[in-house]
């Protein structure tokens, strides 16, 4: 029985049976046929980070040579597996990628290929005709083989345009026709019946089913010098090319006797080309014009793209004379040919975790803007904080100018981290229009270094950048607070600050990576801020302080409240000289439902504004669980007021400018949409853990492990509470009536194993339970009597509190995965027990991203050594080599179990560790 018939993946795309001779050809062909998985971890030039599958095939089994697509090799790093037909994996490099058309080479080792002898495929550019008959044997749509039929319909089609801003082919001629190929098929050969490949597929279009064909002639070329050893030399005027049709030509002012001599020439021929566009700064700029038809190169008569593509690969360095017709007059034009290689990116460099490269011809082209320049392939961490994004050419840093990568890393890489720096660039879409933006230099988070292409191994190694010879040095800032609208605003504005806090590693289930929030001064002379936890979330991040709108400081995260929406951070009083920011005076007298408060808070122009308001309501915070799991609110009475008066966030005062709650944005989820409402906190959790803060100590919460609901005592009756409980409760809780229900238990907690979901709470330590701040004092000690009531029956139970968690200290990258303990919300919001290792999140082009491991998974094993903490998993991991294949088993937050095998990329996803020190300073520690 023949390869064809065994092989259980591949599918036949036909409406009917192979013709026996197809049969016994694509039983030749399938064996040089393989799948290609690969990834490019980092964005390049037109590519950005991803993973995905695509097709190739070996022209040549004795070197292990592989054509696929350019977007396949990818003109960037990247790193590829061949799966062979008979599911053997050996591991590829790129050897060449073609600057312009859409081919380029793999390598594998023939050696590695021990079950098998692949097949080589020949490449017969001169078999291609219209009408002939052909296959398309491939990976489509993602499965492992797959065998599509056509006819050739045109072999003289425009390349396909893939849009601004990505890879293009351009100048030369495609092959169409109608098999429908689609994702995956990226690379697969376009055969003829005697098993020859006629072109390499390349692209299609799906609302017409049409697939579109790379002709192979400078492939072949390319095949010959690599397999001699040689450089591919690619010459270039840095001119796009069209094919006109005579009757278009005619109206160019292309002579007739032009015409005629060009028609005898080529009989066959149905036009000429013409000029289609030329790049600023490039040989033919300037000198070749749009609409310029082309009559001779050198002499040589043109009418098709290879020839000149022929002559230009020949001459590179050399003066070359294009033979144009400029309506109707001739003219001779030399032009030195272009390096095509010279300006095509080989290296990047990584700073604040985005990656720069220089401009490329490609994007050069389709925005009419010069080649070179420093262009922002992916903005990252540092960049994106500061407004720069994708598609961005940094023109100057600070007002030195920066034409070259080169130019731009040594003079960043002087900068020391904390410098403001201001930053010259242009979006591509605008190149017009320069626009300057202010980056903040850091390296704490992610190191900085420049990568180049090494085409004998076809690596990318690293090199460390400089660092700067000088620290930073913050000096103090001059600082008036100007005048406002009322006088409770005018008193409050010195307590008043806006905080930005921006995230690099997204733990604890965070839906952002950049928060911005109103802080309240509560110790001046401290430099104490507080802020609600929907703006500082994690302990995880980069604080800064703006004051008056005028003066920018960075900060600190002190400590986050695990139970309550508040979190302290601090800045460096001596960096504000002149009028200083005064501390907010808090007090401790609890808000009831029509109170009068008025709300004092800043605008987005940071002015300070006052409204009057009156307190609608006092109840139990309600916030569903988002998803993923990450902090919110629960088992705290909230400020709910009339009339909100527009301000996001401040402070709830009285008359006097006294402080009596936070003035708080809570976090919830609608839907699969974040959002956010503000309510009033009060003021006595905050007093309290900053009288601590004060004394040197961090403070300590104490919790039950319980969340609680609200229900009213009517429904409470429905579930069993006796009549002589209610009564207690409803005088007890005056104008509030109703009972606490124990929602959900947090696993791992004390109270999971003595209180049950759907208990109702109906005393503390013998005092009827009517408010959450009465059980929150109740609870400090190490255990508290509890009254529940459960099938009607009242139960007196001892219950062991315990201290509520800190947030996050410690996170692990890797194998593109930012993985960290179990946080607490998964215990207290979903019962999973917090054991394994939780992944916080994943990157594109990663192996985490190749493989399927996917955020909100926790990791309990490896190689079926069990991994409770992050210990245990480094403790596995340890040691292996670079391409090692791991096997993970991981729970999702349904308690599904799957297993998933990974390959290990140590060169782009090295392991390291983020650690949270005493001092609260996090560092950086290589695993």
């Amino acid at each position: 029985m023949s390869l064809l018939s065994v092989a259980s993946a591949i599918v036949l795309a036909t409406t009917a049976a192979p013709p026996a001779d197809w049969e016994q050809t694509l039983d030749e062909v399938v064996p040089a046929v393989v799948a290609i998985r690969g990834a490019a971890p980092r964005a390049f030039d037109t590519g950005k980070a991803i993973s995905g599958v695509a097709t190739g095939f070996v022209v040549d089994a004795e070197l292990g040579l592989v054509l696929t697509n350019r977007h396949v090799v990818r003109p960037g790093p990247g790193t590829a597996e061949a799966v062979f037909a008979d599911h053997e994996e050996v591991e590829l490099r790129a050897v060449y990628r073609d600057p312009v058309h859409d081919f380029g080479f793999f390598r594998y080792d023939p050696a590695d290929v021990r079950f098998m002898e692949p097949a080589e495929l020949a490449l017969a550019p001169e078999a291609a005709r219209v009408g002939l008959e052909i296959r398309v044997v491939g990976n489509d749509a993602g499965e492992k083989l797959s065998i599509l039929e056509g006819t050739l319909a045109r072999l003289d089609r425009e390349a396909p345009s893939y849009g601004k801003g990505r890879y293009n082919d351009f100048n030369t001629f495609y092959i169409q026709a109608a098999s429908g190929t689609s994702g995956g098929s990226s690379g697969s050969p376009v055969i003829d019946a005697d098993g020859q490949v006629v072109a390499l597929n390349a692209g299609s279009n799906r609302k017409s089913a049409s697939s579109f064909y790379l002709p192979l002639d400078r492939v072949v070329r390319a095949l010959e010098l690599i397999r001699g050893g040689q450089p591919v030399t690619r010459g270039t005027v840095q001119a796009t090319l069209r094919h006109a049709p005579y009757d278009e030509l005619g109206r160019l002012g292309l002579q007739d006797q032009t015409e005629a001599e060009v028609r005898a020439a080529f009989p066959d021929g149905t036009g000429m080309l013409v000029v289609d566009r030329t790049v600023p700064g490039g040989p033919a700029f300037g000198v070749l014009e749009p609409g310029d038809v082309l009559v001779a190169v050198d002499g040589r008569p043109v009418t098709t793209f290879i020839p000149v593509e022929a002559i230009l690969d020949e001459r590179v360095g050399q003066e070359v004379v294009f033979e144009v017709e400029r309506g109707g007059a001739p003219m001779r034009l030399p032009l030195t040919v272009q390096d095509l290689h010279a300006i095509t990116p080989d290296s990047y460099l990584e700073v604040g975790d985005g990656v720069l490269n220089t401009l490329s011809y490609q994007m050069a082209r389709t925005r009419n803007v010069p080649a070179g320049g420093v262009y922002v392939a992916d903005s990252g961490y540092m960049l994106r904080n500061a407004g720069i994004v994708r598609g961005a050419v940094i023109v100057a840093v600070g007002d030195e100018i920066t034409p070259t990568l080169e130019r731009f890393e040594e003079l960043f890489a002087a900068l020391p981290d904390g410098e403001r720096v201001p930053i010259r660039f242009y979006m591509l879409e605008d190149p017009r229009r320069l626009q300057i933006q202010v980056v903040t230099v850091g390296r704490r988070w992610h190191p900085m270094q420049r990568c180049t292409r090494d085409d004998d191994s076809g690596a990318w190694p690293c090199t460390p950048s400089p660092a700067p010879a000088t620290a930073s040095a913050a000096t103090p800032s001059s600082l008036v607070y100007p005048p406002a609208d009322t006088r409770l605003a005018r008193k409050m504005a010195p307590s008043l600050v806006m905080v930005d806090y921006d995230i690099p590693y997204k733990v604890d289930g965070i839906y952002s990576s950049s928060f911005t929030g109103t802080g309240l001064v509560v110790d001046a002379e401290r430099g104490l801020v507080v802020v609600d936890r929907d703006t500082v979330p994690v302990g995880l991040g980069d604080v800064v302080i703006t004051f008056a709108g005028q003066v920018e400081v960075p900060g600190e995260v002190v400590w986050l409240h695990p139970v309550h929406n508040f979190a302290f951070v601090r800045y460096d009083p001596a960096l504000l000289v002149g009028e200083q920011p005064q501390a907010a005076t808090l007090l401790d007298a609890p808000l009831e439902p029509e109170d009068e408060v008025h709300i004092v808070g800043l605008t987005g122009s940071f002015g300070p504004r006052s409204f009057e308001s009156k307190v609608n309501g006092v109840e139990p915070l309600a916030l569903g669980n988002p998803k993923p799991p990450r902090y919110r609110g629960s088992n705290v009475d909230v400020i709910i007021l009339a009339d909100q008066g527009g301000l996001r966030g401040g402070a709830l005062t009285d008359r006097k400018g006294r402080v009596r709650a936070l003035w708080a944005s809570y976090s919830y989820q609608q839907g699969k949409e974040d959002r956010a409402v503000f309510l009033g906190l009060p003021v006595a959790p905050i007093i309290e853990a900053l009288e601590a803060i004060q004394l040197g100590r961090t403070p300590e919460v104490r919790e039950l492990g319980v969340e609680l609901g609200w229900i009213s005592l009517a429904n409470a009756r429905n579930r069993g509470l006796p009549d002589t409980r209610a009564e207690e409760l409803a005088k007890a809780s005056g104008s509030h009536p109703g009972v606490f229900i124990v929602l959900r238990r947090t696993a791992g907690s004390p109270a999971a194993g003595l209180i049950e979901d759907g208990d109702l709470l109906v005393s503390v330590d013998g005092v009827p339970a009517i408010r959450n701040r009465q059980i929150e004092e109740a609870i400090r000690a190490e255990s508290v009597r509890v009254g529940v009531v459960r099938g009607g029956q009242l139960l007196e139970l001892d219950v062991p509190t315990r201290v509520a968690p800190d947030g996050t200290g410690r996170a692990l990258l890797w194998s593109g995965l930012l993985l960290q303990a179990p946080h607490d919300a998964l215990a207290s919001q979903r019962g999973i027990a917090p054991e394994g290792v939780y992944v916080a999140l994943w990157w594109y082009g990663s192996p985490a991203d190749r493989y399927g491991v996917r955020a909100t998974r926790r990791i309990v094993e490896v190689d079926g050594q069990p991994t409770p903490d992050l210990d245990a998993f480094l403790a596995a991991v340890a040691d292996r080599p670079d391409r090692d294949s791991v096997r993970l088993k991981t729970i999702d937050l349904s308690d599904k179990v799957a297993v998933t095998t990974l390959k290990l990329d140590l060169a782009f996803w090295p392991t390291s560790e983020l650690v949270r020190g005493d001092d609260g300073a996090w560092s950086w520690i290589p695993r």
